[in-house]
């Protein structure tokens, strides 16, 4: 199914949005607007139809200034696009790693990482499966996910499509939404070492049963070794076999 956005209703929707973000400090930008299955900035020349900044220098001018954010959607129902490596920075990882490090966080709770604050932050998914964790910026990745080709992360020069935002496979949405935590940013680390233990879960081959063994004892019920087998004469053999020997 495709996505089509037309104004002025989500326009007005993703410019509350934008303020929304604005107005907690996060830096935002407007992305390219989506017009008949296409993003269009209104660039000259600009040749991208994907989602990307409407701006040409969108880093330098990304804002939280209210009065400025609310400007950029008078017009168009441009995209909310979040700048990373400033408020915090993103680890962007696949839908089966971003659900088991989810889980993990939930069944911790609000257990706290080693004096950095809890480990629980907003958590954003495009329709795309990616599953994009928003974390204290200023950390590298750790050397078990530099080097993986479906994790990233997105620090200074980046940016990311924030709720409400729609893409043309649908729209980008909150799994965890930053009011449910209050805002508050989980230590980059700390989330690496979760994403970690899934991929090392995940990439595990399936345990598969044992085989149950044999009872050493004798099974409940079992005859006795000592007792004698009832004597030859009195064995059953069945009319049939008497017969069939009888014929021979």
């Amino acid at each position: 199914m495709r996505w089509t956005v037309q104004p002025p209703f989500v326009r007005l929707r993703l410019r509350r949005g934008a303020l929304r973000y604005a107005r907690h400090g996060w830096p935002v930008t407007p992305g390219a607007y989506l017009h008949q299955g296409r993003f269009r900035c209104d660039r000259p020349g600009c040749p991208t139809t994907g989602c990307h900044p409407a701006l040409q220098h969108w880093e330098r001018d990304a804002s939280d200034q209210r009065d400025r954010v609310g400007s950029w959607w008078r017009q168009q129902p441009h995209t909310v696009l979040l700048t990373t490596g400033q408020a915090f920075d993103v680890l962007d990882v696949p839908a089966r790693l971003g659900l088991r490090t989810l889980c993990t966080l939930r069944l911790r709770g609000g257990a706290a990482a080693p004096g950095r604050g809890q480990l629980r932050g907003p958590v954003a998914v495009t329709p795309t499966g990616r599953w994009m964790f928003l974390v204290r910026p200023g950390d590298a990745l750790r050397p078990e996910l530099a080097d993986s080709l479906d994790v990233i992360q997105h620090g200074p020069g980046s940016w990311i499509p924030a709720p409400p935002t729609v893409l043309p496979q649908g729209p980008v949405r909150w799994a965890v939404d930053p009011d449910e935590v209050g805002w508050r940013l989980p230590d980059s680390y700390a989330v690496q070492r979760i994403i970690v233990a899934a991929r090392e879960t995940a990439a595990a081959p399936p345990r598969l049963p044992q085989p149950r063994s044999a009872p050493v004892g004798p099974l409940p019920g079992a005859v006795p070794l000592a007792v004698p087998l009832a004597p030859a004469a009195a064995v059953f053999v069945p009319r049939q076999t008497s017969t069939l020997r009888r014929a021979l």
